[in-house]
């Protein structure tokens, strides 16, 4: 049986259509659902697609599914693989592949594990907002290990965004690098003409 039968057969009996019709709802009806809440979908899934070496066509067959369940564990697969600076082209195809802030943010994870300063400035500056706001925030989790200047020259190539996606993002990269080093980015906020939601939700714990 093909891996991808495998996730056909675990997730296919777990569908609950009146949960799939209040999923999509909340997604904007963008996509289908199967109606699998989270911890279901990744406790049964656990065996297929975490533990087998990353494996990018395999991802992209679970996105070809028409249901958001399997690209969700798409996601799961990419973001506990052992990712390389190699492996960006393929990340970046699987975020501009049915984008929308919930695989978005997922794969970032994986971004933040394989990426290099040159191709994060890169993508801060791409066509795709989807792209930048994964560059924004690919540092998420980092603490003390946050490389600040390329955070904000990143930021600051989103300035002036009227993208909603992008000014939260901003404010979220800022809010979470707060944790480690609240000075920097009280600084970063007084000197700088963020949107409002970014500086909102970069101060909230400062």
């Amino acid at each position: 049986m093909r891996t991808l039968d495998e996730v056909h057969a675990t997730l296919l009996p777990l569908a609950d259509p009146s949960r799939a019709d209040q999923m999509a709802a909340y997604m904007r009806n963008q996509f289908q659902f199967l109606g699998i809440s989270a911890g279901e979908r990744r406790s049964s899934t656990r065996s297929i697609v975490h533990f087998r070496p990353t494996d990018f066509d395999f991802a992209q067959l679970l996105f070809d599914e028409p249901e958001r369940e399997y690209h969700y564990c798409a996601c799961d697969h990419i973001r506990f693989g052992r990712l390389t600076t190699t492996d960006l082209p393929d990340l970046k195809r699987l975020v501009q592949t049915k984008s929308w802030w919930d695989t978005v943010d997922s794969l970032a994870k994986g971004v933040g594990q394989a990426a290099d300063a040159e191709s994060m400035l890169e993508w801060a500056q791409d066509s795709d907002y989807w792209v930048r706001r994964v560059a924004i925030i690919h540092q998420l989790g980092f603490r003390t290990e946050t490389d600040s200047e390329l955070l904000a020259q990143i930021i600051m190539a989103n300035l002036g965004s009227k993208e909603f996606f992008i000014n939260k993002a901003i404010g979220w990269a800022l809010r979470d690098y707060s944790k480690a080093n609240p000075a920097w980015v009280a600084e970063f906020i007084a000197t700088h003409d963020l949107a409002p939601l970014s500086a909102r939700e970069g101060s909230k714990y400062i």
